[in-house]
């Protein structure tokens, strides 16, 4: 780590060319979007046509949404500051944007439930024993163990735990939802714009969270084991939060079939497992190579 009289832009430089940086790119052109001026006034008469059974279950997903959103904006520091301590800082310039980015992500969804869904009250009622136990227990204490544990082993535990289980499955399910149930009926336009946007942003810190665990892989090949245990018993979590949201309604509105969802999950799980296991034997540049080609890749 640097001492308080170095400084890296005055050493070394930035260094430009690693995925953090081309990251923190990205974020400065797709991820500057204000919540407050997106148009909701269609959103809001598409509300008022909806059944009661409609209404509820999509307050029921932007629940768990909500919650998530506040959970990660709360818990993302110690992340930050173990990778600051470590003298990172072109991880740390990227990072600034991923957690103002959770923050406006929790000021949209507050929005929607304030003028579109009219203000509907307590919302915990949604939050299973399954929620809880993942967002209220395991994701604070991944991230807050950091606080005196920044070990490689605890770096691991908190990115899988918050970036390829809460983002990179249950989220990505929630937008399939979100698209299933109103785009795919020509409903609620600004919502979808949201949605749309904040995808975007959550891509970003997924691809940040397999960069970061390959990184650490990459270096100590026994922490594959860490990892992949990590997002084996979270991952049953995730499939029972997807499950406990159908067997919530009979029959569910808008046609949702649960089968879909645990598909569509597993297949994100998948396919984070999948970039994961490349960093088995690699080199760091390999990594950067790795990583910058997903990002290439990605167009937002």
């Amino acid at each position: 780590m640097l001492t308080g009289t170095e400084f890296a832009t005055t050493t070394r430089g930035l260094q430009r060319h690693l995925p953090p940086m081309k990251l923190f790119e990205k974020a400065k052109r797709f991820g500057i979007w204000n919540p407050s001026e997106i148009d909701l006034s269609q959103d809001q008469s598409d509300w008022q046509g909806l059944t009661a059974e409609e209404k509820e279950v999509i307050l029921h997903l932007t629940s768990l949404f909500q919650g998530g959103e506040e959970a990660v904006t709360l818990e993302l520091l110690p992340l930050i500051l173990t990778i600051a301590r470590e003298g990172r800082l072109e991880e740390e310039i990227y990072l600034t944007s991923f957690l103002w980015e959770e923050a406006k992500h929790t000021d949209f969804f507050s929005r929607f439930l304030g003028e579109v869904a009219g203000h509907p009250g307590d919302l915990s009622r949604f939050h299973t024993d399954n929620y809880r136990a993942l967002f209220y227990d395991a994701l604070p204490n991944a991230l807050n163990r950091l606080l005196t544990d920044s070990s490689s082993i605890a770096q691991i535990q908190a990115s899988v735990t918050y970036n390829m289980i809460v983002e990179g499955v249950l989220a990505e399910t929630g937008y399939h939802a979100y698209y299933t149930m109103l785009r795919d009926n020509q409903l609620m336009p600004g919502t979808m714009h949201g949605i749309d946007l904040l995808k975007q942003d959550e891509s970003r810190h997924i691809a940040y969270g397999i960069f970061l665990i390959s990184r650490l892989i990459a270096s100590d090949d026994t922490l594959w084991d860490v990892a992949q245990n990590t997002m084996n018993q979270l991952l049953m979590q995730a499939v029972a939060i997807i499950n406990e949201i159908f067997e919530a309604y009979d029959p569910v509105p808008f046609g949702l079939k649960v089968d879909d969802f645990v598909s569509y999950a597993m297949m994100q799980y998948q396919k984070r497992y999948a970039r994961l296991e490349k960093a088995r034997g690699a080199s760091l540049d390999e990594i950067h190579q790795i990583t910058q080609a997903a990002i290439e890749a990605n167009d937002a």
